[in-house]
């Protein structure tokens, strides 16, 4: 119900789950009882792991899942060690950067990927720094709607788990690989001939993810005058 609300801030921190049910109890149920391949609930741990979409992780929604990470950590909210909805498939960088932190009020609770469903609306850009090499730096933006909370959890989301620099290191290497059209491209129409495919491909990022940071990336590159007209071109 506090999920539903984006208010698991309510949910208390807490170290004893019963009278004789202690954190280190609790963890071991985790490790030992769930965790560890053979162990009785490794299905459910195998189901939960194998549950996001293309096996990606949805916090960083780049990188593979590769752990189950503890929304709220189980070290301060022991109970929920095992429930499901508490465990989420993560990469292994988002899994470490969240680290145990409690959210103390509405505007730090983290997002959470089964709960939270962000708007369809643009909210991830990017734009073009112009130097060579070029790169992207990548920021949010607040679409209509969004609430002061949510606006503050989604920035908070985004620099906790690093993803500017993720985005913009992954937009780097996209670079590096279509660089060599790009050139071939701008010889044969150097006045549409690179922005007209780096739209089509904004347009087709978008189609599968409106969000994501390809989609924000070849639309930065596709409006940018400077990058179009040879910016993509390495440093001589």
């Amino acid at each position: 119900m506090a999920a539903q609300r984006a208010r698991l801030d309510e949910i208390a921190a807490h170290n004893i789950v019963a009278p004789d049910i202690t954190v280190g109890e609790m963890e071991k149920v985790y490790t030992r009882r769930m965790a560890k391949i053979g162990a009785p609930g490794r299905d459910i741990y195998d189901a939960i792991f194998a549950a996001s979409p293309g096996g990606r992780c949805p916090l960083c929604m780049q990188r593979s899942v590769a752990t189950l990470d503890h929304h709220l950590p189980k070290a301060h909210f022991p109970s929920l060690a095992v429930a499901p909805l508490n465990l989420i498939p993560a990469c292994s960088d988002c899994n470490k950067a969240k680290l145990d932190a409690i959210p103390a009020s509405a505007e730090e609770v983290p997002l959470h990927p089964y709960f939270d469903r962000l708007s369809d609306e643009v909210w991830l850009h990017a734009e073009v720094v112009e130097r060579r090499p070029t790169a992207l730096r990548f920021y949010t933006t607040r679409p209509a709607g969004w609430s002061d909370v949510l606006v503050a959890r989604v920035q908070s989301h985004f620099r906790s788990l690093g993803l500017a620099a993720l985005f913009a290191s992954e937009a780097a290497e996209e670079l590096l690989n279509i660089r060599h059209q790009l050139s071939l491209l701008n010889a044969a129409n150097p006045e549409r001939g690179v922005r007209d495919e780096l739209h089509r491909r904004a347009i087709s990022c978008a189609t599968a993810r409106a969000n994501g940071w390809r989609t924000a990336a070849y639309r930065a590159w596709s409006e940018s005058n400077w990058f179009c007209s040879g910016g993509f071109l390495p440093a001589r």
